[in-house]
């Protein structure tokens, strides 16, 4: 089995009294689209900014490509492609100007540009300025400029919380076009649909990982089962459901509700109905599968 490209142990970073990251451990397959989920403040931002080396930790050990973070960090830095949630790039110059001067700082040949254009869908776009072009055409120039240099592992922190849902698409198909070619990518996002397209995912929580694996596991290890109930008066029926220790979580999704009961009930779409003590065939409870909203529910409970 090769190395992971990116191992971590007791990984810490401190600011003051507040406890950012706290104590994590992870591993990264090589290859693979590694997705970070967590509430805002749950430390996401600040283990990429760990692990590209941008910030030194407080405690605890990273390997990342096989080199020793901090102080291999440099070395590191030729090697990582690093793309923010703020569109970074220079917005008074085009796009080919912006791919230029990029491929100037990495010493890669002016090949590069012409081939980023083509593979991203910009060549319309060459002498447009940067800062006129619309929020997925950004999304796409700063996907092309972060991997210009053909970087072995690139790390996206919410890439795309900022465009339409086909523009979106189209980016997960340049991701997984670069995962198949080698690249190992490290996204934070905070759309469930996102995460699910990951091949492992990592839940943080007040800087602790509290989950890590593929998202298929996850659901499997979800630690409650799922109810659905459908009918009428959904607000009074989730205010009665909230009342009993033996529900975890109620959410409404519009003429639903979503139900977490604890896992070792025999029979939850029994105790959801008894619970609801409902006598009409108005309301109608069935057991359904978890998905990856359901996960980030239980894995963040307070």
């Amino acid at each position: 089995m090769s190395e992971p490209a990116i191992e971590t142990h007791g990984l810490t970073r401190r600011f003051g009294s507040l406890v950012a990251v706290d104590g994590v451990d992870l591993s990264v397959r090589r290859g693979s689209i590694h997705g970070f989920v967590g509430p805002n403040g749950s430390g996401k931002s600040t283990m990429i900014r760990m692990l590209c080396g941008l910030l030194l930790p407080s405690d605890g050990t990273a390997r990342v490509l096989g080199l020793e973070i901090p102080s291999q960090a440099e070395a590191l830095r030729t090697q990582i492609g690093y793309m923010t949630q703020r569109f970074s790039l220079y917005e008074d110059l085009t796009v080919v100007e912006n791919l230029g001067f990029l491929a100037s700082i990495h010493g890669v040949g002016t090949d590069r540009i012409g081939r980023q254009l083509d593979r991203f869908a910009l060549g319309d776009r060459r002498n447009q300025l940067a800062g006129t072009l619309s929020g997925g055409q950004k999304q796409r120039l700063a996907l092309a400029a972060s991997t210009l240099h053909d970087p072995p592992l690139l790390f996206l922190d919410e890439p795309t919380s900022a465009v339409d849902p086909e523009s979106r698409r189209r980016f997960w198909e340049s991701l997984f076009e670069m995962a198949d070619d080698g690249t190992t990518i490290l996204i934070t996002t905070h759309f469930m649909d996102e995460a699910e397209r990951c091949h492992d995912l990592a839940i943080l929580d007040a800087g602790r990982l509290v989950a890590d694996g593929s998202p298929d596991v996850l659901k499997r290890t979800l630690g409650a089962a799922v109810v659905q109930v459908r009918g009428g008066h959904l607000r009074a029926l989730r205010e009665t459901l909230l009342r009993h220790d033996q529900i975890l979580s109620v959410s409404q999704l519009g003429t639903q509700l979503r139900v977490l009961v604890r896992a070792d009930d025999p029979d939850p779409p029994g105790t959801v109905d008894g619970l609801l003590n409902v006598s009409s065939g108005d309301v109608q409870v069935t057991r359904i599968e978890p998905n990856l909203e359901d996960v980030f529910v239980m894995a963040t409970r307070e």
